[in-house]
């Protein structure tokens, strides 16, 4: 089984971002995709950034909800579970997801994808009884946003989920 949405990601290392935001700019350019996604009306990853409370450490998950949620008051902004993001991804809407080893206390998890990053989730496929989680890794500094996939038993403990949908 396999699902997987058409959407265009973005590097947090575009030009278009400011350079003393980009090396924290995943989580403001996470919410910009899914934004621009849903309804075409997103804020600039910089906007953003000044908006959600990005800091040079990243976009801690509570003050991206809390904030989030006052530029977007009648939407259904929260954490969320894997089945509820897998039902969101099914229902045609990108999830933001967060793996972070650090404030999960998994700092020597050495199997997951990334240490700390925020990523648009995209799809999902289960290929020999294993979930694999599809998403946008917000680029690099000299390359655009590519769809990577990962294993969800790999990366679980690291993982939360937040929901972004319209009312």
């Amino acid at each position: 089984m396999r699902q997987q949405l058409s959407l265009l990601g973005k590097s947090q290392y575009d030009a278009s971002i400011s350079a003393n935001y980009r090396n924290s700019a995943c989580g403001p350019t996470t919410v910009h995709v899914i934004l621009n996604y849903i309804d075409e009306t997103a804020p600039s990853v910089n906007e953003l950034y000044k908006l959600l409370g990005g800091t040079k450490i990243g976009l801690f998950k509570w003050r991206l909800i809390r904030n989030l949620r006052r530029l977007r008051p009648t939407w259904d902004i929260r954490d969320c579970s894997l089945k509820e993001a897998m039902q969101e991804i099914d229902a045609g809407r990108p999830v933001a997801i967060r793996f972070d080893r650090y404030f999960s206390l998994n700092w020597r998890d050495k199997k997951s994808a990334f240490a700390y990053h925020w990523v648009s989730l995209i799809g999902y496929e289960i290929q020999n009884d294993e979930l694999l989680l599809m998403f946008h890794d917000n680029g690099g500094p000299d390359r655009e946003s590519k769809i990577r996939i990962a294993s969800f038993k790999d990366n679980e403990k690291v993982l939360s989920f937040v929901k972004i949908t319209p009312k």
